[in-house]
Formats: structure tokens, sequence, C-alpha cells
């Protein structure tokens, strides 16, 4: 997949639609591209599925030491359909200590039958991203997720579809919050002033934010924007509202489209 970073691992592909946040899902987007040759509900494994442990003909890892690995970005980590593949993935997850595996989920709720049984207190190579869309689904997986044992969370917000009113889970257990709008052809707008009452939460709660997309059709002042896929994560980084203030030095999500 184009849209993703070098640094990424799939090792299943496919999902199925569980909320209102999945209606324009990408994945199924890009596989339309191929006809009735992929199946997008279908999961399966890839061959990627051992990614993490395969080595180059120069005897090193292809996934460089100190990488910060996009995990199952066309699938979901905790989908049901892959459970019988899961413990193998916890298993080079926790052999490659020296790589951070970051997942977002819809299914956070699925998280602690899923997870392996040395977790404890979460492994420190894995970061685990929230999904929300609106205040329904924030309200129904956010108490879930900030219960459970994780030692890097995140929450994401996208494809962002309503207001979200995220203040009563911001603290310090929150180590980002990332916005997102939606992609793809007659799709749900961005309100621009949903991103800056989120960003102001942020910034009371002191919890980092991120306007990592714009998504295709974004409404500021009253105005209706449609912006191209190529721009999409530039001109969300133009608007320089992210907080801490963005710089050179901090890391790059590059060119990875969430939704």
């Amino acid at each position: 997949m184009s849209s993703f970073s070098e640094n990424s691992w799939n090792p299943w592909h496919g999902c199925t639609k569980i909320s209102p946040g999945c209606k324009f899902c990408y994945v199924y987007r890009q596989d339309a591209r191929y006809g009735s040759a992929v199946e997008s509900s279908l999961c399966r494994k890839t061959a990627s599925f051992r990614l993490p442990l395969q080595i180059r003909r120069t005897g090193e890892y292809k996934l460089a030491p100190g990488s910060v690995i996009y995990t199952c970005f066309t699938s979901d980590f905790l989908l049901e359909d892959a459970d019988i593949w899961r413990a193998e993935c916890w298993e080079m997850m926790r052999f490659r200590s020296d790589l951070f595996f970051y997942f977002f989920t819809k299914r956070i709720d699925r998280l602690e039958q899923c997870l392996p049984p040395d977790w404890g207190n979460g492994y420190e190579n894995v970061i685990i991203g929230c999904t929300v869309e609106n205040q329904d689904r924030s309200d129904y997986r956010l108490p879930i997720f900030k219960a459970l044992p994780i030692r890097h969370k995140t929450v994401i917000v996208a494809p962002m579809i309503g207001p979200v009113d995220l203040s009563p889970y911001l603290d310090e257990s929150i180590e980002e919050v990332s916005v997102s709008g939606e992609s793809g052809v007659d799709v749900r707008p961005l309100y621009y002033d949903w991103v800056l009452d989120l960003r102001a939460q942020c910034m009371e709660a002191g919890v980092p934010f991120i306007f990592h997309q714009t998504g295709a059709t974004l409404i500021k002042d009253g105005k209706r924007y449609s912006i191209p896929r190529r721009e999409q994560i530039a001109q969300a980084r133009k608007a320089g509202i992210d907080y801490p203030a963005r710089t050179d030095s901090a890391p790059d999500k590059g060119n990875i489209e969430l939704y």
C-alpha cells in the first residue's frame, strides 16, 4: 500500500465494519481498486506476517531497531477473526523489544481477553491507540480504555464525524490525541471548529494534540474546502495547531492514511 510508511507491519488484512466511523473505510476503498479479486471483509494472513523477524542479506533486520512500527493498519489487531494468529504476534513484539509497535483499535473492549499471559501492566514497547469517531463511541470505548493496563495510551479521533468532548478522559495517562478527517469521495465533512475545540480540551489537560489529516472535505469559517488526498496531511500540518507546537525534531507519522 503506497499510503503506508516503510515502517509498517500488516500481519493480516481485511476487517468487518462495526461502527459509524467504518462507513467509508479506507481499506475497503483501496481494495476496491482491485475489483472482485479482493474481499475487504475477509480477514487473511499476509506474506508479511513474520516481518519483525525477517533479516536482510546484510544480516540486519528489515525493521531497523529504534523504529516505530505501525501495526495492522489494514485491519484491526483485535479483530476476532485473527484470534488464532495474535499470540504469535505478541511473541514477535516481545522478542523485538528494540522496536515500538503501535496499533489502533475500535475493539478496545476485546483487549483484555486478547492479552498474552505475561502482559502484566503492559509491554514497554507497545503503544495502543483507542479509535473514536463521535461522542457515543468515545463514551463507550474510553472508560474501558482508561481502565486497562497499557503502558502507552493514545486516543485517535478519526474519522471525526461530530463534535467530541474528551475532557472527562484526558489526564497524564493519555500520551497523545490525534485528529483526522475522512478521506475518499462524498465523505462526511470535518468542521474545523470541532478540531479547535478538541485542541483546547487537550491544552487544558496538558495532553499533546496532533491535527494529522484534514480529510477530503473541511468546513472552516463557513466555507467548504475540497482537499485532494495528496494534500490532506500537508494542509493539516500547515494549520500549525499541534500542541505542543511541532518542531523539526518531532516524530513524524509520515504519509499514513488514518481514515
